[in-house]
């Protein structure tokens, strides 16, 4: 990848929004699942914590990115590169599957109300969540691999002495990457989206023909499900995509960073997904924006009042 400064603004401006939105709604969230799980936890809650601990730790590792942009080049320690890489792209991949574990949790909960009542087990979800990192992170070392993958290269360049940060490869190097990449699009992709869609569609139908279900429930249900999917299929497609290009050619598309610019963005779009899925994010939520108004009606009311004060005291 060739950095310019059209290019380094655009990331700063994305990395920027994403991480100025980003954390505080995701605090919010964090703070909100966990006050749930440990009063009484269900398999949802436990995946939106896991989902929510994915994307601080995500957008806590962002800085690093954001300076590699502003200075058009990896000008940082050497070791934070594999290793924010691993993070970065482990995290892209985590999310995926958080939320297509969601998707058939909501599903399995719409379609068997009682029988899957009777049978979930937050465990379960913990396990599964456990599994999701081990899994994604495994997968997303093979940045380590990469880094450090030189064998007969004789442009091989020593790590520390490099000035960009998993961009350029090798022939030899992309030999390694790119049936990685193939397997991530089928994976992370290819068998999420299917599974997404046929669950929230599913669900969707279901509340649809439900008559006794209140109105307002079933919009706000629906549009939970339209949401996250438009939301998975919006941020991860163009990164995926550019995975099963760059088999079909064998090389690192060039418009691989742009992709990634809107997998950036699920870190701030995922409390929207929390806010349409959990009634107790939704409580917190108005509970903090009501205590925000107070304070600032509180605020403008005490600098007139000192205003008024001034004005008569200088008569």
């Amino acid at each position: 990848m060739v950095w310019t400064v059209n290019l380094s603004k655009l990331v700063l401006a994305v990395y920027g929004f994403t991480l100025i939105t980003g954390v505080p709604a995701n605090i919010l969230a964090f703070y909100t699942f966990w006050k749930k799980i440990r009063l009484r936890s269900t398999p949802t809650d436990v995946l939106l914590l896991s989902l929510t601990i994915s994307d601080l730790v995500f957008l806590f590792f962002l800085p690093f990115r954001m300076v590699e942009a502003a200075n058009m080049s990896w000008t940082l320690p050497y070791f934070l590169c594999p290793l924010s890489g691993m993070i970065f792209y482990g995290i892209i991949c985590n999310s995926t599957f958080h939320l297509t574990a969601i998707s058939v949790e909501r599903y399995l909960g719409v379609a068997f109300p009682i029988k899957y009542k009777l049978k979930r087990n937050p465990r379960n979800a913990l396990i599964a969540a456990v599994f999701f990192w081990l899994a994604s992170m495994a997968q997303c070392s093979i940045v380590y691999v990469i880094q450090y993958h030189h064998h007969s290269n004789p442009n091989f360049t020593e790590p520390s002495k490099r000035n960009s940060c998993y961009d350029e490869f090798s022939e030899e190097q992309l030999k390694v990457l790119v049936p990685v990449r193939l397997q991530l699009f089928v994976v992370y992709f290819c068998i999420p989206v299917p599974i997404c869609c046929f669950c929230y569609f599913r669900c969707i139908q279901i509340l649809t023909n439900l008559p006794n279900v209140n109105s307002k429930k079933r919009m706000r249900s629906i549009g939970m499900a339209l949401g996250t999917l438009l939301v998975f299929i919006g941020c991860f497609m163009p990164f995926s995509v550019s995975h099963l290009e760059g088999f079909i050619g064998g090389y690192s598309t060039e418009w691989r960073p742009y992709a990634l610019l809107t997998c950036t963005l699920n870190a701030c779009l995922d409390p929207f997904i929390f806010y349409f899925s959990s009634s107790a994010f939704r409580e917190t939520f108005k509970s903090v924006l009501r205590e925000l108004v107070r304070r600032m009606h509180l605020h403008g009311w005490t600098c007139k009042r000192e205003r008024i004060e001034i004005y008569d005291s200088s008569k």
